[in-house]
This record gives structure tokens, sequence and C-alpha cells, in this order.
């Protein structure tokens, strides 16, 4: 390559329009921490301008005359502390690198400056300012002077397509710059060369390692191939071939494409369970890629784990931070090009963009409607994304309301009737016994301990499904959803059954006709809540039980009793509402504390109650309220039989 130390032919000197020069200010001394952010933004402009010439071409075919490749080299020089970057694209003309490279437009100025401002302040006051403040950079079409951030003067090369001349622009970034002809052989054939001589904390940029770690980072798929060399030597190698794999129609992508792509943008090395493929076309257009991994990440349940999906624009890598989809899908890998989205705003700003709102309705909307698909072509593949990531997905009931009913259709549980497999809500509904208003359902903290609850005893003997459900988020959502397909939620632990409008199944066993009368029953009752006290909110009788004695449940209107625990657990409180004690009337243990109670015999039906109550709350999982009593009441009643 030819010096461009020196100019032959007179040079006009210029100023920077005095915005630009507050602006090159702030870039020398390091506002932004993420210098890298430079190659991509003249990668960028490199890329847009091979592309205004392929479309200017269309019309006049002699701008590109010579038929070459449209194309990007990056020419590393370590040993003169050079980074160069050339494109035969469409170059610019002398007043094009006036207008382009020395002033902004107005419209946006004063606003990149405020916010460059603001972002210097944060950066002095906590380590994340900085690191947003470069996400500034290019808001407001300002991203060539990055360069300026790793180089101490910049030589700017161009020849625009079918012109005879040539321009050289050279500044130092200190308020002025220089623009002259350059000689035909020392530029270009076509297109733009700019010369970085880069600072020596900036000399880095000059390696072949750093050069291929940023290209890879944030260029790998703009639209024009991107070549290496190194300075003096005739040959190059290429780092980016032009392509998105997202850009291509989905039925010129293979299996093997998918799955090498898949392993490179996830870290994982499974196979997607799913792949979303498509391309958005109208008043917002974006291509996704996105995919559903088979394995679930250790990482899944982390509070600070954030989604993994990229997102770019035209192709150019800008944030992997952006919350583009909802908490509840952040198992998903991929990636979102947007051609609309506006080229680094901060993520702040794109977060609050009203286009990336409609991306992330769009592409959520779609997720729900693939997985709806899987689940009903291929029952068996939903079941093992299921099985890895259900409790996330189950989230979204709590989080995202708006899509609860889209979510209640690819939501899976465990029931009384399930057995090994799962059951969808649709099953349930289309399972509802005779006079059946309400989907039932308990809470556990495992499947074998929902299972194992007395709470369900007359839900099976009259065949009436219970949902058992056992992750944390349950307790959340089913407090706040309305119901599905018209039926409210019910745990079985709280209020009233009112099973008795509801037949016994076939084979249920019969009342016991030894079993205590309603009289009788309902003076064992009195008695007991009167032992009792304030430690219960009430003692009733209830057909919820067929084979235990007693159970605890909570108030019509009060919260469950296993969202109770799980506050407790979580915020350290210890004001639980006062549970009910309910009684079964055909349990022949009630029959004999009738009995007794009838005899006077009141201090063994007393012992009886205490029992009762402190067994209902050793199988709710908790402990007798006073464990001493209730072992000295035990030996009392045992002493009594045995003796």
């Amino acid at each position: 390559m030819s010096s461009t130390d020196t100019i032959e032919q007179p040079a006009e000197s210029h100023a920077f329009q005095a915005e630009v020069a507050r602006l090159l200010h702030l870039m020398v001394h390091s506002v932004y921490s993420n210098r890298d952010i430079f190659l991509r933004e003249l990668i960028s402009n490199a890329a847009d301008a091979c592309e205004k010439l392929r479309w200017l071409a269309v019309s006049d075919p002699a701008l590109n005359a010579d038929g070459a490749p449209l194309e990007i080299v990056i020419e590393a020089d370590p040993a003169g502390r050079r980074l160069t970057v050339s494109d035969n694209g469409v170059g610019m003309t002398r007043q094009e690198l006036v207008d382009n490279l020395g002033t902004i437009a107005r419209s946006g100025t004063r606003a990149f400056l405020e916010q460059a401002n603001a972002a210097k302040d944060a950066a002095a006051g906590q380590d994340g300012g900085a690191k947003d403040g470069s996400r500034l950079i290019g808001q407001f079409g300002v991203g060539f002077y990055s360069a300026f951030m790793v180089a101490a003067r910049v030589v700017v090369t161009s020849r625009r397509a079918g012109s005879n001349e040539a321009w050289r622009w050279i500044s130092d970034g200190q308020g002025t710059f220089e623009v002259a002809p350059a000689d035909l052989a020392d530029a270009p054939a076509r297109g733009t060369r700019i010369v970085l001589e880069l600072t020596e904390d900036a000399k880095d940029y000059a390696e072949e390692t750093t050069v291929e770690r940023v290209v890879k980072t944030y260029s790998a798929h703009v639209p024009v191939p991107i070549r290496f060399a190194k300075a003096g030597e005739a040959a190059s190698r290429e780092l980016t071939d032009g392509s998105a794999l997202w850009a291509k129609a989905k039925s010129e992508v293979t299996k093997e494409e998918y799955a090498e792509f898949y392993g490179n943008v996830s870290g994982q090395w499974d196979e997607p369970a799913l792949t979303i493929h498509y391309r958005a076309e109208g008043r917002t257009e974006y291509s996704v890629l996105l995919f559903v991994p088979s394995m679930k990440p250790f990482d899944l349940f982390d509070p600070a784990r954030k989604g993994r999906v990229k997102l770019y624009v035209r192709r150019i890598f800008i944030s992997d931070e952006v919350e583009i989809l909802p908490a509840w899908a952040r198992f998903v890998r991929g990636v979102i090009d947007s051609e609309d989205l506006p080229l680094n705003l901060s993520r702040e700003l794109l977060q609050s963009n009203p286009l990336l709102e409609t991306i992330r309705k769009g592409v959520t909307g779609r997720i729900l409607t693939e997985l709806g698909k899987l689940a009903t072509s291929d029952a068996e593949a939903y079941l093992r994304i299921w099985e890895a990531f259900g409790p996330v997905i189950k989230e979204g009931l709590y989080e995202d309301p708006d899509r609860r009913d889209d979510l209640f259709k690819i939501i899976r549980f465990k029931s009384t009737k399930s057995g090994d497999g799962w059951r969808s809500l649709a099953d349930y509904v289309a399972d509802l016994k005779e006079n059946q208003t309400r989907i039932h359902y308990v809470l556990a903290d495992s499947p074998e301990r929902a299972a194992a609850s007395p709470h369900l005893e007359g839900f099976r003997a009259r065949d009436v499904e219970v949902l058992l459900l056992t992750d944390p988020v349950d307790a959340f959502w089913v407090r706040t959803a309305l119901g599905y397909d018209g039926k409210p939620f019910q745990s079985v632990t709280q209020g009233a059954a009112d099973l008795d409008a509801i037949p016994l199944a076939e084979g249920a066993p019969k009342p016991d006709a030894a079993a205590a009368g309603a009289a009788e029953v309902a003076a064992v009752v009195a008695f007991v809540k009167e032992t009792l006290g304030d430690r219960v909110a009430d003692v009733r009788s209830s057909t919820r039980l067929a084979e235990s004695p007693a159970c605890l449940v909570a108030p019509d209107f009060g919260p469950d009793k296993e969202f109770e625990k799980l506050m407790s657990r979580s915020q350290g409180r210890s004001d639980f509402t006062k549970p009910i004690l309910e009684l079964n009337p055909q349990h022949p243990l009630v029959a004999a504390m009738a009995r007794h109670l009838a005899d006077t015999d009141r201090t063994l039906v007393e012992d009886a109650g205490f029992l009762l109550f402190g067994q209902a709350r050793i199988l709710d999982g908790e402990a007798p309220d006073d464990p001493a009593d209730f072992g000295r009441r035990l030996v009392h009643v045992m002493q009594k039989l045995m003796v």
C-alpha cells in the first residue's frame, strides 16, 4: 500500500461542525468503554456502500462494469500500528466526504450529545454507565466518528463509482479536517479505503486475532463477504461469506445446517427439539431463527439469568441483553434480525421502542403457535420439551396474563388420572363428572405428597380428577387465573368441597349404616370446636373425606394452606390464617367419639379432638402446635385402651 502520510496536491482545510468537535472530544476521552464498536460501525458503513452500489447498478450497470464481487477487506499492520478497512462499494465524491464526515445532520445532534454526556455522568458513578454509553454510537448517524476512540489519525480515500476523480479526507480529530484530490494510482478503483493510525493503547486492533474476534462477534452475517489480509502479503483469507442462515428460505436449509448453527448460537451440544424459522413481512419486517433446546441448561432458574436470543439489525449484531422474549421463554435460543430498528439505540431506549414491542408480540405469538402445533402433531416430542421447561413456561400464567389463554393450550399437568403421562386442561374438561362445575387442584411440594393428601379421598370416591400442582409457581398463577373454559379453579384444601351433588363412582364404599347420626355428629363437632377454641377458625363435618377421620382446610376466601407455607418460607411470615378442621361423619372414630360423649366421658373425647387436630397438621406437613401436649394426650388415650 502506498503511503498516505503526505499530500502532494493542495488541500482544503475545514473546521468540523461545532457539535462534531464536541462529539470527537467525547470519543477521544473514552466515554465509551466498549471500543470494539468502532470496527462494527466501519464494517456496517462499508456494507451499506456495497448494498447501495448493488441497488444503483440495477438501473445503471456501468457503475459495476468490471463485475468484481462486492467485498470488504480488513488489512492489519501490527508493525506500523495501522488498521485499514476497504470496500468496493459506491464510494464518495468530494462533497459527500465533506458532508458525511464533517457534519452531523442537525436533527438529532443535540439529542445525541445530551445522551452521550448522560452516559459519561453515569460512567463516573457506576461501572454500567459506560457500557450503556457505547450503544449510543451510531444512534444519530455518528458511527464513523467512533474510529477516533482508537485512532490518532484517520485517512479516508474514496472514489465514486463511475467517476474519474478520487479524494482523500484526513483528520486527527482535533477540530479540523482536510480534503484533497487523491492520485488515482493510490486510490481504490471504486469504493472507500479507511486507514486508522492506532493509538498506543489500541494497538491490539492491528492484531489478526483481535480483528477476527470483533468481526465474528458483531459482523459475522453482514450481506457482503469480509476478508482479512496482513500488510505486505498478497494473500487474504475469508472471515465471513456474506451469508446469514436466517435470511435463506426454510426450504433451502438442511437439518445439519440448522444443527450446526444452533450449536454456535447456543453454546450447547444437544440437538434442538424445535426449530422456528420464518420471515415476517408487512409494516414491520424481521427474520427469525429460534431453537428450543432438548436439554435443560444448568442456570435455567438463576434469577440473574438473561435470555439468549441475539438481536441483529440488518445483519449487524446489536445485543443479546435486550429482553426480546418474555421471561417464561428464556430457554429459547437463536436470532432475530430487524430491518427497521435504528442501529445502536441505548438498551433502555431500545427496550421501550415500539418497533421492538411489535416484534416481541409477533415472535412470542409464533412460539406459542409452533409449540401448540408440535403438541398436536407429535405429542411425544412435545412432552420432552415440557418435561425440560414446563415449570418455566408456567411462569407465563402469572407474569403474562394476556397470553394466559394461549399458554393454557400447551400446558400439561400431572393429575390423579394421568398415571405416568400428562393431561391437558382440554382433557380435564372433557372428563368432567355430572354436576361438576370446577377444576379441582391440590398444591404440594412433591407429586408423592400431593397424591397422598387425605383431601383427595372424596374426589377419588366420585372419580373426580384433581390436578397435582407441585411447582412453586403453581401457588401463584392459580390465585390470579379466573379459570379455563368457563370453569373456575378450586383448591381441594380450600373452602367447602361441595361434593354432595356429584354421585359416587361405581364400586365406591357406601355410607356406613353404623355411622353416627346427624345429631350425634353435630354434637361431636360442637364439642371439638369448643375444645380447640381459637386454634381453629371452625370445625365442621364434610364429604371431602372417605377414609381419614379428619383434615385441615383453608376458609372459603382465605389463601390456600400450601401457598401460606410457601410465603412463610420466602418471607419469614408466621401469621397463618386459622384453619378449619373437617371431620368425616362416616368414620368409626367419629362414631366412637359420639358414643363417649353421650356417656359423658368427655375427657377421652377431648383428647381425641386434640389428637385429630395434631394428626391433621402432621398430614399437612406441619408439627402439632404443642408437641408436648400432643404426646401427653396420646399416652393417655393408649393407656385407657390398653389397661
